[in-house]
């Protein structure tokens, strides 16, 4: 099906598949050209940036570290300050994350928290009736006109007092198979950052807000640049005030933390902060240092935020943050509240308060969480501390930190509990992931792509390095597929039958991608060609 242009020269839009009739609500052919001509304009930029990033792993690869750059060392060095906060989010102590379900919309908007990030990344699986019914979702929040009756009969409606919305789109190596310029596949940050804006700009203004977004998993200060670059035609596009989009960017590459200064410095005009994405961080220092043998990471459980390498980076952020005054947010709390069982919630909450102490007194402004339960204990650890709406008046004079502080191995074991564990959480999300589902709670932690991708890494990375466990085994191939077959037979034992194929085709794809001599850069890319819608 090929959907004409409304105008300009740029290459008409492919749309793969029929519409249903509320898809076109959102996909109209003004919302169609208004992608195209995003598309055509800035893909061309965007895969020259995405090969740059094969480049520079290609030399860490052959043992080089990421590093301060001397050629931006005068915007570190510079006195410059970030343009001024809006009134509406000079305070965002919580901020709760989650997809873009229609019951999750309304309970995160109903949460408590300062700040819901709908989130069409992790917790997102990108079937296609996930990313149009999410935009529809987002849309008619904005205009109070959603609700939702659960099966059980249950009625979810927004209150008079909501979180500010803010949305995250996907990563720029991801893309969106159902729509094709040229013949080729749009990139989803594109199709989720082009409708999100277009639909709902005039909404937001009219009500006093403006369009707010998380942009993630940025790899240097050029892809900062080139969103600039995207933001700022598109308000011209559309006839809205340059700086009237308003983003927050997650630092959770490794790359990129010796990046901030020049990443804010690019976003100027429009950035509100950064936010220590530390569970896709951590997958980031795997993958970044997947062939050097001495920087192999133990048991996921013993790398907390209180390890050096993840200690250096948080500091650093909030350093670097209010020195040109934006937001310093810390990072997920996984854990969800335990029903049924007082004494392991109990441990499960204290993690939790702990965590968020430790951010607010380090100097975060804000935190995010998972779920609705944990909202006011999080925002309890920063009421604590916070004197005004937020601290980034608070600056970190005396840290000082190095290369090493930020790349140092974490010390720690790894053990048999700690690889079937691995192997078991990568197979459920996936089997989820693959069924529609992007957020799923396992074993009492909510679970998104970022927490399994370092499951999935950790394997690969065993095997390629032969790790050796706490007992004295080394980790090989072989043993890993024994694994794999025990850990697939429990799985599927206690499943719903409805369940059992996708707990299969998980396993095969985690089984090739963990035994592959070459890591596969990200999870989602192949088990992408695997979704059914």
């Amino acid at each position: 099906m090929i959907l004409p242009a409304m105008r300009g020269p740029h290459p008409e839009i492919e749309l793969i598949q029929p519409l249903v009739e509320n898809q076109r609500e959102i996909l109209t052919p003004e919302a169609l050209d208004f992608l195209a001509r995003l598309a055509d304009r800035f893909t061309p930029e965007l895969v020259q940036l995405l090969a740059a990033r094969k480049l520079r792993q290609a030399e860490y690869d052959q043992g080089a570290v990421p590093v301060f750059d001397p050629a931006t060392a005068d915007i570190r060095d510079g006195d410059w300050q970030v343009a001024p906060i809006p009134a509406e989010v000079e305070d965002r102590r919580t901020e709760i994350t989650g997809p873009v379900t229609r019951k999750m919309v309304i309970n995160a908007l109903n949460s408590g928290a300062q700040v819901y990030m709908a989130d069409f990344e992790d917790s997102t699986s990108p079937t296609w009736s996930n990313v149009i019914d999410g935009q529809m979702n987002l849309r008619d929040a904005i205009r109070r006109q959603i609700d939702f009756s659960s099966p059980e009969g249950k009625s979810y409606a927004l209150n008079e007092k909501t979180a500010v919305l803010m949305v995250r789109p996907r990563g720029l190596h991801l893309p969106e198979r159902h729509l094709r310029l040229a013949g080729r596949p749009l990139h989803g940050a594109l199709v989720d950052f082009g409708l999100y804006l277009f639909h709902n700009h005039a909404e937001l203004l009219k009500h006093g807000s403006q369009p707010y977004f998380y942009l993630p998993k940025l790899q240097h200060h050029s892809e900062a640049a080139w969103w600039e670059k995207v933001i700022a035609w598109s308000e011209q596009a559309l006839g809205i005030a340059h700086g009237t989009v308003r983003v927050t960017l997650l630092i959770e590459t490794l790359p990129a933390v010796f990046q901030m200064h020049e990443i804010l410095h690019a976003l100027r005009s429009r950035i509100l902060g950064l936010n220590c994405g530390r569970w896709d961080y951590i997958f980031s220092y795997i993958k970044t240092f997947r062939n050097h043998p001495d920087r192999v990471l133990p048991d996921r459980d013993q790398v907390g935020m209180t390890v050096p390498f993840l200690a250096s980076y948080s500091k650093l952020l909030i350093q670097t943050c209010h020195a040109h005054g934006a937001f310093a947010m810390g990072g997920m709390a996984a854990q969800i509240p335990i029903r049924g069982d007082d004494e392991a919630n109990a441990v499960a909450m204290e993690k939790v308060r702990v965590d968020k102490e430790r951010e607010a007194n380090n100097g975060h402004d804000g935190t995010w969480v998972a779920h609705p339960g944990l909202e006011p204990l999080s925002r309890a650890e920063f009421d604590k501390v916070l004197k005004g709406p937020n601290q980034i008046d608070r600056q970190l004079a005396g840290f000082t930190v190095n290369v090493e502080d930020l790349i140092a191995p974490s010390e720690g074991t790894i053990s048999e509990a700690g690889v079937r564990k691995n192997i078991r959480v990568a197979i459920q999300y996936l089997a989820a992931w693959l069924s529609g589902n992007g957020c799923v709670p396992i074993d009492n932690l909510m679970e998104d792509a970022a927490t399994a991708e370092i499951g999935r890494t950790q394997l690969w990375q065993w095997v390629k390095q032969g790790s050796g466990l706490e007992d004295g085994r080394t980790v090989n191939q072989d043993w890993l597929d024994v694994l794999f077959a025990e850990e697939r037979a429990l799985l599927t034992a206690s499943a719903q039958a409805d369940a059992v194929g996708a707990i299969e085709k998980a396993t095969a794809l985690l089984q090739e991608m963990t035994s592959n001599s070459e890591l596969v850069e990200f999870l989602t890319l192949p088990a992408y060609d695997q979704l059914n819608d």
